[in-house]
């Protein structure tokens, strides 16, 4: 006979012990040259790259056309000072663990991600600054 409240029945196995945590697989290096999105990234890169050579080559016979040089540093330094802000945030829960099982942890970060992450951070700064300054030599230059 039973104890009251027990039952004959085995629990539910758990399912996330018959899983495995999903991976999501990027393509690196070159490869990523092989993705639709990766070659759009590189055409832009590419195509930036080549309109801002022309226009560093050009005199700007109007001054007032210089406000919008201004206007360009000053947004790209907002979006690269957010990237900043979420990549090192990303980076900081490096050391968060992730419960897959009761029996399992992992990081949420492996090594090597914490360390491109790391270096992520430090360009999005470097980058951010960049803009920054010439954001405020934009506007020197526009005001004069």
């Amino acid at each position: 006979m039973l104890p009251s409240g027990a039952s004959s029945m085995p629990p539910p196995p758990n399912p996330a012990a018959y899983f495995p945590p999903p991976r999501v697989t990027l393509p690196s290096g070159l490869d990523i040259l092989r993705t639709y999105s990766g070659a759009v990234i590189f055409l832009e890169i590419l195509f930036g790259t080549i309109v801002w050579i022309l226009v560093a080559s050009t005199g700007v016979p109007l001054l007032l056309l210089q406000g919008w040089d201004f206007l360009f540093h000053g947004t790209t330094f907002v979006f690269y000072f957010g990237a900043f802000l979420l990549q090192a945030a990303t980076t900081s829960l490096h050391y968060f663990p992730r419960k897959f099982n009761s029996t399992t942890q992992e990081k949420l970060l492996a090594d090597h991600e914490y360390n491109i992450s790391i270096a992520a951070s430090i360009f999005a700064f470097a980058t951010a600054v960049c803009y920054g300054c010439s954001t405020a030599l934009a506007l020197r230059r526009w005001r004069l």
